[in-house]
C-alpha cells in the first residue's frame, strides 16, 4: 500500500491512501461536530413508540437545515438519511415503521457530507429498561472502539488497532464480526485504508500523520456470523443474538490521535497524546 498526499481534487479511489494536512484537519472537525451534534439531539427523539422512520426524518431535516448533506441517501440506490440497526441487526438496518419499545437497543449511523468532507459516526441508544447482558454488550462495544483508537499514532498498524480491539472483546464471552470493517475517509465516503477490527500486532498498514478513517467495531455477544436479509442492505446476527457498535472518525497526527466525533453531551474528551 502507497502512500499520496491529499489535495482538493483527491475524489477517487486510487488504490492509495491520502495523507492530509491542516486544511483536511479543519474540514473533517467541521463534519465530524455536526455529525456528533445531530447523535446528541437524537438522545431526546430515541424513546419507546417512536417508530426507525421518525429517526430517518429526524437526521434529513437536521443535515438540510445545517447545510450539510446525509451521505447515505440515494447511495448506492439506498433510500434513507441513517441507518438504524435494533437489537440483533448488526448493521445497515433500514429506516421503517417498526416502533422502539422497551428492551431495545438500536444503532444509529450518521454520516453527512459538509462543505465536501465527510463525518461520519454511529452509536448506541437504549430504551430502558434493557437486559444486564444488552447494557455489558453496549459497555464492552464502546470500552473495544475506545482501545482501537488509543492504539492509532505514526508508525502503528492497523494490526495494532484490531489486535486492541478483539483481544479485548473475546475475553469477555462476545466475539468481533469479520465481515465489515472502519474505512478511510475524508472527501470520499469510502476510502483506503479498511480497518479491520481483528488483528496481530506490527502486521498490516503503516499509520502516517494525515490518514483519516473510522473505527466501528461490531460486537455480538453470540458468533460473529452474519447473513444479509433479501432488502441487499440488512445484515443480522446469524445466531440471533444481540449485536452492538460504536463508530468515530479519526485522524492520525503528529503524535497520536484526533477524534472528529467527540460527543459533547456525552463528556467525551480527546485522548491524551503523547
Amino acid at each position: 500500500m502507497s502512500y499520496i498526499e491529499a489535495t482538493d481534487t483527491s475524489l477517487r479511489k486510487t488504490g492509495q491512501i491520502k495523507l492530509h494536512g491542516a486544511s483536511g484537519f479543519a474540514g473533517m472537525r467541521k463534519a465530524g461536530a455536526l455529525v456528533a451534534k445531530c447523535l446528541d439531539e437524537l438522545t431526546d427523539v430515541v424513546t419507546a413508540g417512536v417508530p426507525t422512520s421518525r429517526i430517518d426524518e429526524f437526521v434529513r431535516d437536521f443535515a438540510f437545515s445545517h447545510g450539510a448533506y446525509p451521505a447515505t441517501l440515494m447511495y448506492r440506490g439506498y433510500r434513507y438519511s441513517t441507518c438504524t440497526s435494533i437489537n440483533h441487526v448488526v448493521c445497515h438496518g433500514m429506516p421503517g415503521d417498526r416502533a422502539l419499545k422497551e428492551g431495545d437497543i438500536v444503532n444509529i449511523d450518521v454520516t453527512f457530507i459538509v462543505d465536501g468532507w465527510y463525518g461520519d459516526s454511529s452509536r448506541m441508544y437504549v430504551i430502558a429498561p434493557i437486559a444486564r447482558k444488552a447494557e455489558r454488550l453496549i459497555e464492552v462495544t464502546y470500552e473495544a472502539m475506545m482501545r482501537g483508537i488509543a492504539a492509532v499514532k505514526p508508525g502503528a498498524t492497523t494490526g495494532d488497532i484490531g489486535h486492541a480491539i478483539q483481544s479485548f472483546v473475546e475475553p469477555q464471552g462476545m466475539s468481533v464480526v469479520r465481515d465489515f470493517c472502519g474505512h478511510g475517509l475524508g472527501r470520499m465516503f469510502h476510502d483506503e485504508p479498511n480497518i479491520i477490527h481483528i488483528g496481530r500486532p506490527g502486521e498490516g498498514v503503516m499509520l502516517k500523520p494525515g490518514m483519516f478513517f473510522t473505527i466501528e467495531p461490531m460486537i455480538n455477544l453470540g458468533k460473529p456470523h452474519v447473513k444479509i436479509l433479501s432488502d441487499g442492505w440488512t445484515a443480522v446476527t446469524r445466531d440471533r443474538s444481540l449485536s452492538a457498535q460504536f463508530e468515530h472518525s479519526v485522524g492520525v497526527t503528529a503524535t497520536g490521535v484526533e477524534i472528529f466525533t467527540l460527543s459533547e453531551r456525552n463528556g467525551e474528551k480527546p485522548l491524551a497524546t503523547t
